[in-house]
Order: C-alpha cells, then sequence, then structure tokens
C-alpha cells in the first residue's frame, strides 16, 4: 500500500463525453496507480493510502448503473481502510461524488460540482482544492485535456503537495476502449509543468495519429498521409516538438 499525497481532479466533459482524471504527488509513476477511466463508463481518482481496487471495483459498480454517489457509497462501506482514503468519482451523466477519510493527512478535503472533483491531501492548506475547483469552473468552455491542465496547474500555483513535486499524470478516454490521451510525467522536479510540455507536443504528434486508429466501427482505421508524413520526419523536425531534447 502506498501513501499519495496527492492533488488531483476526476472529470467529463459535457460536450463530447470525455472522460478523464489529472494527477500530481510526490511520489514517482503516479499515472500508474491513481487514475481509473472507463469510456461510456466513469472517472475515478484513489489516492491518500492508495487501494486500486477501489478504482476497478469503483469503475465495476458505475457500469452497472449506480451512480457516482452509490459507488462511492458502496465502496466505503466495504473498506476496512477507509480512514486513510480519498476517492474522486465522476460518472458517465456527470454526476459527481468525493470521499476524504478521517485520517488523511492535513490538510485534506474535496470538492464537486457538475461534471467534476477535485480532491488532495497532504497539501499547504485548503487553497489548492479551492483554487483547483474555481479553475474547474471557469474551463469549462474548453476542451478536456486543456481543462484537466488548468486544473493541476491551479493546484499546484495554489502550493499543491507540501512535500514538493515528482510526478504527474493525465489520462482521457473518448469513446473506444483505449485511451486518447495517456501522458505521464513519472519522475521529474517540475511535472506538472512538463506533462504541460508533453500535451503540446501530443496535440502536434500524437494526437493526430490516435484519430486515425482503428476503432470497432472502422477496424482498418485512416491515418491521413499529412499526418504518416509528419511521423515519417525525424523528431526535432517536427511540429510541436524538439525531440525531447
Amino acid at each position: 500500500m502506498i501513501e499519495l499525497n496527492t492533488f488531483s481532479i476526476a472529470a467529463r466533459c459535457e460536450r463530447t463525453g470525455m472522460m478523464g482524471v489529472a494527477v500530481s504527488t510526490a511520489v514517482p509513476a503516479v499515472g500508474a496507480i491513481c487514475p481509473f477511466v472507463k469510456p461510456g463508463v466513469g472517472a475515478i481518482a484513489t489516492q491518500s493510502w492508495v487501494n486500486p481496487y477501489l478504482g476497478l471495483d469503483g469503475l465495476t459498480l458505475l457500469e452497472e448503473g449506480k451512480s457516482a454517489q452509490e459507488a462511492l457509497d458502496a465502496l466505503v462501506e466495504g473498506d476496512p481502510g477507509r480512514d486513510v482514503r480519498q476517492l474522486g468519482i465522476v460518472d458517465s451523466f456527470g454526476r459527481s461524488a468525493a470521499y476524504t477519510g478521517s485520517s488523511c493527512v492535513d490538510w485534506a478535503g474535496h470538492s464537486i460540482g457538475e461534471g467534476f472533483s477535485v480532491q488532495g491531501n497532504m497539501l499547504v492548506g485548503p487553497a489548492t482544492v479551492a483554487k483547483m475547483a474555481e479553475a474547474a469552473e471557469s474551463s469549462r468552455p474548453l476542451d478536456l485535456p486543456e481543462r484537466l491542465m488548468l486544473v493541476l496547474e491551479a493546484g499546484q500555483a495554489a502550493g499543491g503537495d507540501k512535500r514538493g513535486k515528482q510526478s504527474a499524470a493525465l489520462k482521457i478516454f473518448n469513446v473506444e476502449a483505449y485511451p486518447w490521451l495517456d501522458l505521464r510525467v513519472d519522475e521529474h522536479r517540475n511535472p506538472v509543468a512538463e506533462l504541460r510540455r508533453i500535451l503540446g507536443v501530443a496535440r502536434h504528434q500524437l494526437l493526430p495519429f490516435v484519430d486515425g486508429m482503428p476503432t470497432r466501427q472502422n477496424p482498418m482505421g485512416g491515418i491521413p498521409t499529412e499526418v504518416t508524413d509528419m511521423l515519417m520526419t525525424p523528431p526535432p523536425f517536427r511540429p510541436g516538438g524538439n525531440g525531447g531534447v
């Protein structure tokens, strides 16, 4: 069991139906154990003394037809470690729910709104979650990757994890069973800023490729010639990036 003293957002885009989680913490590789998302089902962030089965089982409960709150209630009731858990859940209808256990490391808390839940523990103070919720509300007109990124940046600017910074992740599903966007900064001095940089590269180089990948309805896919040509170019000469240098 790993303690993830973390700030995160789980959210659904009301226009596209995309669902995702963005998260940052002072532990390596947060993207491997905190975000759980299933298209058309829900998005869950599980943190503090993290139990990944709360994410896995939570998605099962949502798929069975439970609301975000009903799923949360069932997860908390069935977890003997509930006092040290923190969860944020958004379902496919945009209903949200969150839970912060009574023994999560201070400062710990959450805030929910239509289509999103923001939460954090071992934070500098309540301003981190408050600023994240403000960013989630004010960024509604934007696409989901930008919205989640702005929320993480707001949390970091307000103090973030009081131990410091180490990893960050952004995971978004559209309609296919595979992720539409799955970006990770597993170990970095400024992980949120690095995640922002990688998102900029992904917009130019990755998402055009993903949008042409095979789907259930179109097993052949259809990647445009200009995208193929771009990806045949060495990374330093592609738009939006410098080859990782």
